[in-house]
């Protein structure tokens, strides 16, 4: 089921409880609009079938100044793509805690889902100037940079977070970028120095983030284009698609910036056919598809 947003209109009726169960039971199951991509396609949020959302809230409504619980409803929100009312609960947190770089943090970071990229530079940069040592603020604001085409700005953002990255992981992952933006930026040696700081005895810890290691070493040359990228997922399966999404753009966005157009955006549209919305590799691989498009 997916539905336009709508407005509960106030009526000077009393619903009674047994009446609301249905309603109830449609908001857990609803799928509203978030928002119409570059390309025209509308996307929606999931459903809170697991009642994530529907606990967080239950929280929040028991202490409804707390800041940390309203973080909490955020990631919530954010975890079923329900990216536009993440924002709207990470607002409604600032107004209580203006100062609170994680509020700050979460909002640029679900803004960038929904495109609104300048919105979430501003943001993300309030967050690190609050907490100078904040990898994620760093980080969203590389991407947020670098989605807007400021290339040289992500670069400088994306070196923050690779030095304040807490884990071996988290710096693999933001070299990844940051390699990205200065290739873009068109500076190719610090793009190799960048690179050539993950030694070949480097390994992930984390088993579900091994994709951003073979995007390096593909750059590095030290992994085959065929081994890099993960086979294409099928259906439903939200991880497998995160992780193609990642490197088919990546190694897509390699391909553009040697040369290699057609081969590119090959790639971009592979990746603009899946259903994630919320992947950088998708907003990477829409963005480069609309820039394509005869004006």
């Amino acid at each position: 089921m997916k539905t336009e947003p709508f407005v509960v209109v106030r009526s000077s009726f009393v619903v009674s409880r047994i009446a609301l169960i249905p309603f109830v039971l449609f908001l857990a199951h609803a799928q509203t609009l978030q928002v119409t991509s570059a390309l025209g396609t509308k996307f929606y949020s999931q459903p809170d079938e697991k009642g994530v959302v529907a606990a967080a809230q239950k929280a929040v409504d028991a202490d409804p100044r707390n800041p940390a619980l309203l973080l909490k409803l955020a990631q919530a929100q954010a975890s079923v793509w329900q990216e536009l009312e993440s924002v709207a609960t990470c607002t409604r947190g600032l107004e209580i805690a203006p100062d609170n770089a994680d509020l700050y943090t979460e909002r640029g970071h679900r803004e960038l889902p929904l495109r609104q990229f300048e919105k979430a530079r501003d943001d993300l940069a309030k967050a690190a100037e609050l907490d100078p040592k904040k990898m994620a603020a760093y980080y969203h604001l590389g991407l947020a940079h670098y989605f807007l085409g400021e290339f040289s700005q992500s670069a400088a953002a994306f070196k923050h977070a690779v030095e304040t990255a807490p884990n071996l992981d988290e710096r693999i992952n933001a070299t990844n970028w940051l390699y990205a933006a200065l290739r873009r930026a068109k500076q190719p040696q610090e793009a190799a120095d960048a690179l050539a700081k993950i030694t070949p005895e480097m390994k992930n810890t984390e088993p579900h983030t091994y994709f951003y290691l073979s995007l390096v070493r593909f750059f590095q040359g030290a992994m085959q284009e065929s081994d890099a990228v993960p086979p294409a997922p099928s259906g439903s399966d939200t991880e497998a698609e995160l992780a193609f999404d990642t490197v088919a753009y990546g190694v897509g966005n390699w391909h553009l910036y040697n040369n290699q157009a057609p081969k590119a955006q090959e790639y971009f549209r592979r990746v603009a056919k899946g259903h994630v919305w919320v992947t950088w590799g998708f907003i990477g691989s829409e963005l480069e598809l609309a820039r394509s498009k005869p004006r």
